[in-house]
């Protein structure tokens, strides 16, 4: 059984209707406790990183987020939910749920020595190639490299351990769009957007055990 996390943020029908065309079970709310038979959790979201935070913390689900990483349990974050399980975002200036150390810039900052900067609009929207790096992500194999997804967003991942990173997207500079920390699993894009690509990345994550080292794999 799959956990949809819902704290009211925008497109997690989306996440839903992804899920059911691939036949999955699960679950959606706002309750912790109702989490209880689920064995992975997505937590996905578009919005604000201040305003998530503030309705995390008055459902509860915050402290739940932490306490379900902490068992090692697998985590999928997607969009806002890949941003706000690291300690702190400038958006809003909100402390995040600290799940991965590392922080959210927005991009017109990191972009500011781009040469060509004015050839890329903000947000970075629409399509574009996710390559794998430091070793790559194993739910990935079922897919070619430099596969492309859908994103949109304005702010960008800034992990304080690079080696999380293990794919990457090019839009002036290296924009991390796939983390990996054991069991904790983050898109900056969106897989349920994506096509039937997205789709197979959301079964693999579905379908995917903890081995030995405690990651997720296929």
């Amino acid at each position: 059984m799959i956990g949809i996390v819902d704290y009211n943020a925008g497109n997690i029908t989306s996440v839903e209707r992804a899920l059911e065309n691939l036949e999955i079970k699960y679950i959606r709310s706002k309750n912790p406790a109702d989490f209880s038979e689920c064995d992975k959790l997505i937590f996905p979201g578009v919005g604000d990183a201040a305003y998530a935070m503030k309705q995390l913390e008055e459902t509860g689900l915050g402290k739940f987020l932490q306490e379900w990483a902490k068992e090692n349990k697998p985590l999928l974050g997607i969009c806002l939910g890949s941003q706000i399980i690291f300690d702190y975002s400038e958006e809003g200036d909100t402390k995040c749920l600290g799940l991965i150390p590392g922080k959210i810039v927005h991009m017109e900052k990191l972009m500011a020595n781009v040469p060509d900067s004015k050839n890329y609009k903000i947000p970075h929207m629409g399509y574009n190639n996710v390559t794998m790096v430091n070793g790559g992500c194993k739910l990935f194999n079922t897919l070619d490299d430099d596969t492309d997804f859908y994103f949109v967003h304005s702010y960008v991942i800034q992990p304080d351990d690079s080696n999380v990173i293990r794919g990457i997207a090019d839009y002036g500079i290296k924009v991390p769009a796939c983390i990996q920390k054991g069991n904790i699993l983050a898109f900056q894009f969106h897989p349920e957007k994506s096509g039937k690509r997205g789709l197979e990345l959301l079964r693999n994550f579905c379908e995917a055990t903890i081995n030995e080292k405690g990651d997720l794999t296929c």
